[in-house]
């Protein structure tokens, strides 16, 4: 007996940009069945489905904690530049 090697019957995992991501879910949202959406797109229910929740769970801890500290960057960047508008404003006057 041959023992079948499971490596060999696997196909290569396949990757989808956003913008694919995005046109299949909206078209679910549209009122189209995710298995319908399966069909025509050639991709799995359970991708879909997955794609559906993560879109719902929004970002991550990690990326919430990120975002955070470039909020906090760009505020400060926002105000030195108004202080240098205030700078440029002072020493432009002409006496």
């Amino acid at each position: 007996m041959k023992s079948k090697d499971s490596s060999t019957n696997k196909q290569p995992r396949r990757r989808y940009d956003a913008e694919f991501k995005a046109s299949a879910l909206q078209m679910i949202e549209n009122g189209r069945s995710v298995a319908d959406v399966s069909r025509s797109l050639g991709v799995g229910e359970g991708v879909l489905h997955k794609w559906r929740r993560t879109v719902r769970q929004g970002p991550d801890p990690d990326q919430n904690a990120e975002l955070e500290a470039l909020r906090k960057q760009v505020k400060q960047l926002e105000m030195e530049r108004d202080i240098l508008k205030k700078a440029l404003s002072i020493f432009s006057r002409t006496t």
